[in-house]
């Protein structure tokens, strides 16, 4: 039987698209519990591009053995099954790779990290298979061997390209990760069975079995990705996976691998107890005399779940407060579950430097809380950013960032304080006490006027609000002078990622030790 021209181009066009959608989907299926790093990135690129060389040697080698379309069909077939059992097996392997972030073991998180990249090795091996074997069939002499390998490379980069979007804009988001990786190989293999059914009706009932059994799955309830007794919510959006945990008398909220907490809420809560309370202190390092009644409005870049605009509230009374989530689902999670409610509070669902040159207007405060444990955006680091900073900040204005450190390792606190000192006269460090950890936060304060500690002392000697005179009175031995003789960042060069790699390595292999 003559060869489906039609249905080989279909094929290709299918298996580009889930080739894309796949690596997208991998890369939702890790976030939970790796992150979504540089680093994570580059590892999953690199194997799925190690995959695909794979398949295309394997796919042209078994083509020239087997030049019939029902072999092209049956490893697509294949292929779409494996997709579509990825999320279920990979299940113990990230759920040990959850339990190795409690302990920091650094080579079970390698190995998990492994094997999870090595559970997409035969799906995409086999997705590969489809353009070199597609060729095979469809060239039939060397005059039309370019036209035709020119056809089906471009239909098979259409086809990734739409994977890129429906992945990320349309299944990740209504359907979740599980249910994506489900329809993509439903999709795929119901086309290799109507094109198996004139060819190989039996090949094609056994693949039709399979398409039911994945059906099934899909069918099934998902669950929580990461099932947990405390888990109250969790939800994929474009930007993150989302968890609200009930710890004790509070909730707090997880993004991703769920190595920090981004937000914390008890409906009683007076003080956070953790380093958002010393958010509160940044307006003191002004120029004294500087009263509580001189603060009138804060700008939040990271809002999350609205902690620190809560604190700030409480302290400050309803003061103008604009805050900036990337992730629009983050601040619906923050309505819902941590009484986001002020209304002197403006949510906007934007990137913080792009809201700071596009509506932003002059602050007392901006504060900075937008990392994702341990990683903080490179572009909100540099020091083009802290100039737009500054054009937004009232004359006797603050800013103030969080940034993470080891109980030793100060190399991105530095790097922050470095890099602010380049825009601001005078930079200050608030190191969060360590209660035994040695993973922990510091705050660095940078002032629009020339200060000294003295105007902080004497701002916070006696401050008559509550909530500030107690966390003043706590943080009083970890206040200091900042460091600023580390590498500036810039926007052309700011190796945020490799500082942050280089802390958790040096942690995890002194804590093996």
């Amino acid at each position: 039987m003559p060869t489906n021209r039609l249905f080989v181009y279909l094929i290709v066009f299918a298996a580009g698209l889930t080739t894309l959608g796949v690596e997208l989907a991998a890369s939702r299926l890790l976030d939970p519990w790796f992150g979504n790093s540089i680093l994570v990135w580059a590892s999953l690129i690199a194997m799925i591009l190690l995959y695909l060389s794979v398949g295309y040697w394997l796919g042209g080698k078994f083509a020239d053995r087997h030049p019939r379309p029902e072999a092209l069909y049956s490893l697509v077939g294949l292929a779409a099954l494996a997709v579509g059992l990825v999320p279920i097996v990979a299940r113990p392997i990230l759920r040990l790779a959850a339990d190795t972030f409690v302990t920091y073991d650094i080579a079970i998180l390698a190995g998990s990290f492994s094997a999870s990249l090595l559970l997409f090795g035969v799906p995409i091996i086999l997705l590969g298979c489809a353009s070199p074997f597609a060729i095979r069939l469809l060239v039939h002499g060397s005059e039309d061997a370019g036209s035709v390998s020119g056809r089906v490379y471009a239909l098979s980069t259409i086809g990734s390209i739409l994977g890129v979007f429906m992945t990320v804009l349309v299944l990740v988001p209504n359907l979740g990760t599980r249910r994506t990786f489900l329809v993509l190989a439903l999709v795929l293999l119901g086309l290799a069975i109507v094109a198996l059914i004139p060819l190989d009706r039996r090949r094609a009932l056994a693949l039709a079995l399979a398409w039911s059994l994945l059906l099934l799955l899909l069918l099934l309830p998902a669950g929580f990705i990461r099932s947990d007794s405390a888990t109250l919510y969790e939800r994929e959006s474009p930007y993150n996976y989302i968890q609200v945990v009930e710890n004790g008398p509070e909730v707090v909220l997880k993004l991703n691998e769920g190595g920090g907490v981004h937000s914390v809420y008890r409906p009683d809560m007076a003080l956070s107890d953790g380093i958002w309370d010393y958010f509160l202190l940044a307006p003191f390092f002004s120029a004294a005399p500087t009263h509580p009644e001189d603060v009138n409005s804060l700008l939040m870049i990271g809002l999350a779940a609205g902690t620190i605009p809560k604190l700030y509230t409480a302290a400050y009374g309803p003061i103008a407060i604009d805050g900036v989530e990337l992730d629009p689902a983050v601040i619906e999670t923050g309505q819902r579950y941590f009484a986001m409610t002020e209304p002197n509070l403006h949510a906007v669902a934007e990137d913080g430097r792009y809201y700071l040159n596009h509506g932003a207007g002059t602050y007392d405060v901006i504060a900075i809380d937008a990392y994702r444990p341990p990683y903080i955006p490179f572009h909100l680091t540099t020091v083009e950013f802290f100039n737009e900073v500054r054009d937004h900040l009232s004359p006797d204005g603050v800013v103030t960032i969080n940034a993470t450190r080891t109980e030793t390792d100060y190399r991105l606190v530095d790097a922050l304080a470095s890099t602010m000192a380049a825009v601001f006269p005078s930079v200050y460090v608030i190191d969060e006490p360590h209660f035994g950890a040695d993973l922990g936060n510091s705050l660095v304060v940078a002032t629009m006027q020339p200060t000294t500690l003295d105007d902080y002392l004497n701002n916070t000697q006696r401050l008559p609000e509550p909530l500030l005179a107690e966390i003043a009175r706590r943080a009083r031995p970890d206040v200091g002078y900042a460091k600023t003789d580390a590498p500036i960042l810039s926007d052309d060069r700011a190796p945020i990622e490799q500082i942050v790699h280089g802390i958790v390595l040096r942690y995890l292999l002194a804590d093996d030790s």
